[in-house]
């Protein structure tokens, strides 16, 4: 006889509860602790000496200059009480103010916008085939190394009015000597010469790194379809660098309303002109805290106003590089014209990549 099949109690008994949060912390062994602590925590002690640095040197001048600029404060004398927006209205109210925003502006426009265009076209001409490419590339960031005094110095010669080199050749071709520090406009635009040598080739080794990271079967599939090196250039390079020209255009915004060495030192008395020609916020800023005045309060309003000036016009470069650079790869805004076109190149490329393959089999 066999015993008879008894129902499994088990099987009816609830099942049981799972451990809870604080049940599976106690089981954890003091090791487990410590790695799962070193897992959260980790990531943020690795990043914390750049904020604990910028704190200290960048955001606590930021606000200190913002406390200060409701204050009278002598640059001797010190703290002389809350005077509220005084300071402001005093600033705005300033024709020097407003002479030095202008020129700010006019050299921020004459050298970023060509500093721009020449980084990008200096960066196609290294991408090609060059021999000694290494030399060359070195060769473009050199002017970025040369200490901005010295650069200042020597370009304050070179456009001298009377005994300047650039005077001097617009002369054997026939044109009159040109008032580099008698004319606001003539001015800036050398002024914005020695930006420009300083920086472009900098932005130009920027730029090359993004082109070199360009997939090569976009060339390919372009050249299947039979376009030209300007119609890749355009259709091609210039697209897929967009982010990279976002960069380069914010940082140039930045740095550029921020001139100070090259106006400084573009004259020996270092004052903008003797009508405030070439004079910027910067020297402007330096002038009412260093200068007769000595009112870091007033000094301080001008330093926060450039920066919220920066910071509107460094978001509005984002937004408007932004837009720009969606409006060519978002296929909701693209339209209906560029899909064939798109699909096209990606027919090309499969193309291309199977002819490769095939290549390769029969070899």
């Amino acid at each position: 006889m066999t015993p008879a099949a008894t129902p499994l109690k088990a099987s009816r008994e609830p099942a049981p509860n799972p451990p809870t949060r604080t049940q599976r912390r106690g089981s954890m062994s003091r090791r487990d602790k410590l790695g799962r602590l070193d897992f959260v925590v980790s990531p943020y002690l690795y990043i914390a000496p750049f904020f604990v640095v910028f704190a200290i040197t960048g955001l606590y001048p930021l606000l200190y200059t913002a406390w200060v600029s409701f204050h009278k404060w002598h640059l001797i004398g010190g703290d002389q009480g809350f005077t509220g927006v005084d300071n402001y209205v005093n600033v705005l109210q300033q024709p020097n103010f407003w002479i030095a925003l202008r020129n700010t502006f006019s050299i921020f426009l004459l050298s970023s916008v060509p500093q721009i265009i020449l980084a990008i076209l200096i960066a196609y001409v290294l991408h090609t085939n060059l021999r000694a490419k290494t030399f060359w590339r070195m060769g473009v960031l050199l002017p970025y190394v040369v200490a901005p005094v010295a650069v200042s110095i020597i370009f304050s010669k070179l456009f001298a009015d009377q005994s300047g080199m650039v005077n001097a050749i617009l002369g054997q071709v026939g044109i009159g000597p040109i008032g580099w520090h008698a004319s606001a406009f003539w001015s800036h635009i050398a002024i914005a010469n020695m930006v420009n040598f300083r920086w472009t080739g900098y932005n130009a080794l920027i730029i090359l790194a993004a082109m070199q990271a360009i997939p090569r079967e976009l060339y390919e599939a372009a050249t299947v379809d039979g376009a030209g090196r300007m119609r890749q250039f355009w259709s091609v390079t210039i697209p897929q660098l967009r982010s990279t020209i976002m960069f380069v255009v914010i940082n140039s915004t930045i740095g550029g309303l921020q001139i100070f060495d090259e106006p400084r030192m573009f004259d020996t008395m270092g004052n903008g002109g003797a009508d405030n020609q070439w004079l910027t916020l910067t020297m402007y800023l330096y002038q009412l805290g260093w200068g007769p005045q000595k009112s870091f309060g007033r000094a301080s309003a001008v330093a926060w106003i450039l920066f919220l000036i920066i910071l509107l016009f460094a978001s509005l470069s984002f937004l408007l590089t932004r837009r720009i650079a969606s409006s060519g790869t978002d296929p909701a805004r693209s339209g209906r014209r560029r899909r064939p076109r798109r699909a096209q190149h990606r027919t090309a490329a499969r193309r291309a990549g199977n002819s490769r393959v095939q290549e390769g089999a029969l070899s």
